[in-house]
């Protein structure tokens, strides 16, 4: 096998509906303070990038009616109880 330095990128494909959840649950947990949550600022770090790239594509984030289209996202994805 042969070696590769090169930084090989991943690639992860989410629904506009995951994407959207995802970016409100990553904006309230990068809000608070939690240490014993995260264990290096590496960690911290990532889950702020994250955030931010999501933010570029969610075009939803920006909409007058974004808790509307967040709450259809949520009801959309939710597991159904039986």
């Amino acid at each position: 096998m042969k070696g590769n330095n090169e930084n090989k990128g991943i690639v992860i494909k989410f629904s506009e509906e995951e994407a959207l959840v995802l970016l409100e649950w990553l904006h309230k947990f990068n809000e608070e303070e939690r240490p014993a949550l995260i264990q290096d600022k590496a960690e911290e770090r990532i889950l702020f990038d994250l955030e931010a790239e999501l933010e570029t594509v969610v075009s939803a984030s920006f909409d007058s009616n974004y808790q509307e289209l967040l709450l259809k996202a949520r009801q959309k994805i939710r597991d159904i109880e039986y």
